[in-house]
């Protein structure tokens, strides 16, 4: 199974794209199949120039890596509070790369001036793509207790009661690296619930940028830099001095690696530096102010020295403002600078804990399906399907808006009921322009056409031609006979209508699916971290453990069909046998049932909701449970149970509830909920189309072997 491990900064300034470059290194030398990938980039990146750790992968590990999504972009859905969309991108890029390796490194975003949204966009990432969390922290002059007290706050964003997804500790640029410095670290961290995965030792070398990047941030900063001479523009630079001391005094320092700043006028200054070079010290170059070159009869002079490779350019700006700007020099390592990224590299390699690494490719988790990542998977098989959803309430504002909004994205081709000139005019209002790809059916004018098939249909009960037409002047009959006779594929309706009136058609034309006992109902519920199951929830008032157990092999066949790894909690006010009464028996006889049925399903009851979501919680009251802490289908003893309950979650929590999904029908029906939100109606849209697919794919007129759009 595919591990993502999202690396996060506990500051600014912590080396994060180093650690990432080490990781995947480490990982590599451990025989692991890894990729990397920097979900959002960077604000400050150039929109013409490559993400700068996704080229550093490219250069250091031979991965081709994504491309992240521009900070502007970013920045401009994030005030539209598009978080939600921003994230199900995320995990459309990250699909393949889990699929097609073992681990996946993902680069979180640093915090910078003006960042203020990286910490909620960390922690949105990390579930989104259901990803471990390693953090990245440095010293800042305090204590190992400090450092560790830092990293445990920062850690606070991904732990909850029910997962804790921090599973590492790494400290970067580490002053003193000796033994005793590290034990008092990782007892520091291990007080604070932390594993010290490495200590990255601080050196200075690691840091030297080459000429050619000083110059490159000169000009980036406005100012005008231009070459005198083809010298080794790729000398490191390990320190930059302004020639403002006599000649004597400022001799000592023509050393090694010395990028020395003068006026073009200070001749004696530069033919010094000149001679030193020619006499085998190696200055890393001469940067002359002022927008001055020198004497054509001095640089006559310097022509050996340049000759052997000494590097000089020519500032437009005074040595000061020169000055400033090179010592401001953004210290991250540049994309093309090869030599920098490997030293870093092997230094943070060498420092991280062996075993820790070895560890990341094979630990076992119990995998989390994030609401990005399943509304991603269902938009994607809902445009495979490509399927034709009948929406009687054709005329609603908000059905409306679903239809304009399944159109554009492609997840389904739309048909409204209503009369059209209506429709236009409702739409119109809501300043949509519908497109033509979406049609528009008005029930009375094509009403008649289905009165022989539906006295045919309900001729055992009595049905006449005028009792038809009657019927069919509810456009929900409409639809249901448009499905019936396989005119579409599936129906949405209940912005407007009770689920009773949505459902009775359904009931009396379509009927029950071959072995389905009763009709029943899910909500898929996308909760912060994952998303799982209720039921049921809109149809069943009070079921007997017969049908309590026929309602939970529904839902968790519900759940394995749209990618939920189904554990099925059977909900009760008691766990176990610490309640008793009729209540908590019809639980137990239900799960009872349910194993029985389906030996291989993993179902547990009577569970009290805390008992069945929190893995603190179930430790205590159910241990040993195979569901307990972990459940992903939750089946609720009536609906007055179930009802509250997803409405409170839903409305307290602001969680995206898709549903009530009927289950049990022969073709695909759904239901909404009467408040539903534009966004509610659209994943109902989708999940009928993907209903539909897998009908179309699975059912008598079925081709053998026909692809099931499942998501991934």
């Amino acid at each position: 199974m595919t591990r993502t491990v999202l690396v996060v900064p506990t500051g600014h300034g912590v080396g994060l794209t180093s650690t990432c470059l080490g990781l995947v290194r480490a990982l590599q030398q451990h025989g692991a199949d890894v990729a990397f990938y920097k979900p959002l980039a960077q604000p400050g990146c150039a929109g013409s120039q490559p993400d700068r750790s996704t080229a550093l992968m490219r250069l250091t590990a031979g991965l081709v890596a994504p491309e992240p999504i521009p900070a502007a972009e970013v920045e401009a859905r994030l005030s539209q509070s598009g978080l939600d969309e921003l994230m199900q991108d995320v995990v459309a890029t990250a699909d393949p790369l889990c699929a097609a390796h073992d681990v996946v490194i993902a680069e979180g975003l640093v915090p910078a001036e003006g960042l203020v949204y990286s910490g909620r966009v960390n922690t949105a990432l990390a579930k989104a793509l259901d990803a471990d969390v390693v953090l990245v922290g440095a010293p800042s002059g305090g204590s190992a207790a400090h450092l560790a007290e830092s990293m445990a706050i920062a850690a606070q964003s991904y732990r909850s009661p029910e997962q804790d997804r921090v599973v590492g500790a790494i400290v970067n640029r580490a002053p003193s690296v000796s033994p005793g410095d590290i034990d008092e670290l990782r007892l520091a961290l291990a007080e604070r619930d932390l594993h010290l995965a490495g200590v990255v030792p601080f050196s200075e070398e690691l840091t030297w940028p080459r000429v050619e990047d000083i110059v490159r941030a000169l000009r980036s900063d406005g100012l005008a830099v231009t070459a005198m001479n083809e010298g080794d523009a790729r000398r490191r630079v390990k320190e930059v001095i302004v020639a403002a001391q006599g000649l004597p005094g400022f001799l000592p320092a023509l050393r090694e690696g010395v990028l020395v700043i003068v006026p073009g006028d200070r001749h004696e200054v530069i033919l010094s530096a000149c001679l030193a070079a020619m006499n085998g010290a190696r200055l890393a170059g001469l940067l002359l102010s002022v927008g001055i070159e020198p004497d054509p009869r001095v640089w006559e002079l310097c022509r050996p020295a340049a000759r052997s490779g000494l590097p000089m350019y020519v500032s437009s700006e005074l040595s000061y403002e020169t000055a400033t700007v090179v010592h401001g020099i953004d210290p991250q390592i540049p994309a093309d600078d090869a030599g920098r990224a490997e030293m870093v590299t092997a230094v943070v390699v060498q420092a991280l804990d062996d075993k820790w690494v070895a560890g990341l490719p094979g630990a076992e988790h119990v995998r989390r399906l994030s609401p990005p990542a399943f509304r991603h998977r269902l938009s994607a098989a809902a445009r495979v399907a490509a399927k034709r959803i009948v929406l009687p309430e054709g005329t609603e504002p908000r059905t409306l808006q679903a239809a304009v909004t399944c159109h554009r994205l492609g997840v389904a081709r739309p048909v409204l009921l209503g009369q059209p000139e209506e429709v236009m005019a409702r739409a119109a209002g809501l300043g949509l322009s519908l497109p033509g790809g979406i049609e528009i059916v008005d029930p009375v004018e094509v009403a008649e056409r289905y009165v022989a098939p539906l006295v045919e249909a309900r001729r055992r009960k009595g049905m006449t031609e005028d009792m038809a037409r009657d019927q069919l002047a509810d456009p929900l009959t409409v639809g249901t006979m448009m499905l019936r006779l396989d005119e579409v594929d599936g129906l949405v309706a209940g912005a407007e209508h009770t689920t009773a009136a949505t459902l009775r058609p359904a009931l009396q034309l379509l009927g029950t699916a071959p072995g389905a006992g009763l009709v029943s109902s899910v909500f898929f519920m996308c909760l912060p971290d994952e998303v799982v199951v209720y039921g049921d929830c809109a149809v069943n008032p009070s079921p007997t453990a017969e049908q309590l157990a026929d309602i939970a092999l529904q839902s968790a066949a519900t759940a394995s069909a749209f990618g939920i790894d189904p554990r099925v909690a059977m909900i009760s006010f008691s766990t176990g046998t610490s309640g008793s009464g009729v209540d908590v028996d019809k639980v137990a006889e239900a799960t009872r049932l349910v194993r029985e049925r389906q030996p291989l399903l993993v179902v547990d009851g009577p569970l009290q909701y805390d008992a069945a979501s929190v893995a603190s919680v179930a430790r205590t009251k159910a241990p040993g449970s195979s569901v307990a802490g972990r459940a992903t289908v939750f089946v609720f003893p009536d609906l007055n149970t179930g009802n509250t309950t997803y409405k409170a979650v839903q409305r307290s929590a602001d969680v995206v509830s898709i549903g009530p999904v009927l289950q049990g029908l022969s073709k695909p029906v759904n239901d909404l909920s009467r408040g539903a939100l534009v966004e509610d109606i659209v994943f109902t849209i989708i999940v009928t189309a993907i209903q539909a697919a897998q009908r179309s794919a699975t059912g008598p007129g079925a081709k053998q072997g026909s692809p099931v759009p499942l998501p991934a």
